[in-house]
């Protein structure tokens, strides 16, 4: 992911206040630049790096910063960087697998606006909206909502409804969807192509509407006070011939179990699967971190029967330093 420096957002496709019914210099001033450095020997350090940069947003009045969790999963430094160049020390309050987001608080004064929190179901597909990134106007992009439909990441992660907007911000991780009240819609979390042979760069971003049942428990626990999803361990894509093992997390279930890359996976406790999404959905049907879950697999032209013990993701990663 670039750097706070190196990023730049032509300015014809930057938001102008004159087209917004709020105060859009005070709406994205609410964003904040955020790094973080991670343990090597941290699970998610391979994958996703031991240095990690994105953007956050104030939410509360104490210094509480929303952001995507993968920038702060097993941190342990944060800072925090103001539109006006102040940086302040973080420390990671939660995140939550599900949804995809994390909290941090700041441990001094961030003194920026906070954005409200809004529902991005007000929102309709042709609207436009901001998604901004750290660093003021300059940073934002002015975006249309061009989707709102399920989205199946390979990490086992699924979202019954997220939100695709286009163009796409440079620096996305951690932005600010603002909707026309000028309220928080949602944070930036990947970058996806759309279409095909002209296919355009797009941003998915997850909803807000997901973040207030859970973040009282996130303050308070780290986690949502939820029963915890089982996790095999394993990094799955769709493919023309059916759902396909491309990667195994080190000493995994999946791997344990020894489930190979290349494997088609075609069933969840005898029932087929088709796409990834219902993959995931019918493993998590099975119960709670811990269950057993029966796999229908075929591996160079042969159906074998594996059973994996699913186990806790959270289990294999760093807990956040205390503050």
């Amino acid at each position: 992911m670039s750097s706070q420096g190196e990023w730049k957002i032509p300015a014809s496709v930057q938001p102008k206040a004159a087209d917004c019914r709020y105060d859009l210099e005070r709406a994205v001033s609410a964003v904040v630049a955020l790094s973080t450095r991670v343990p090597e020997a941290a699970f998610t350090a391979e994958v996703l790096g031991t240095e990690r940069a994105g953007n956050g947003v104030a939410i509360r009045e104490d210094g509480l910063v929303l952001t995507i969790g993968y920038l702060v999963t097993e941190a342990e430094s944060v800072w925090l960087t103001t539109h006006d160049g102040r940086s302040v020390p973080g420390h990671v309050m939660g995140f939550d697998a599900a949804t995809g987001f994390g909290l941090v608080q700041a441990l001094g004064r961030l003194d920026v606006p906070v954005l409200p929190l809004g529902d991005s179901r007000t929102l309709k597909v042709g609207d436009r909206a901001v998604l901004a990134g750290a660093g003021g106007r300059t940073r934002a992009v002015s975006v249309e909502l061009v989707a709102r439909q399920e989205f199946a990441g390979y990490w086992e992660y699924v979202l019954d409804e997220a939100l695709f907007t286009a163009p796409s911000h440079p620096h996305w991780g951690g932005t600010a969807l603002i909707g026309p009240a000028g309220d928080l819609l949602g944070i930036g979390s990947l970058q996806l192509q759309q279409g095909g042979g002209s296919a355009r760069a797009i941003n998915m971003v997850v909803p807000i509407e997901f973040l207030p049942p859970i973040l009282d428990d996130l303050v308070a626990r780290g986690r949502p006070n939820r029963p915890l999803r089982p996790w095999l361990g394993l990094y799955a894509t769709e493919s023309e011939e059916g759902i396909v093992v491309m990667g195994l997390a080190d000493h995994g279930p999946a791997e344990s179990a020894d489930l190979r890359v290349g494997d088609l996976i075609e069933a969840v406790a005898g029932e087929p699967v088709g796409d990834l999404a219902g993959l995931f959905r019918s493993v998590w049907a099975l119960g709670e971190a811990g269950v057993r879950v029966p796999l229908t697999v075929r591996r160079d032209g042969r159906v074998h029967k594996l059973t994996l013990v699913s186990s806790d993701r959270e289990r294999f990663l760093i807990s956040p330093p205390m503050h």
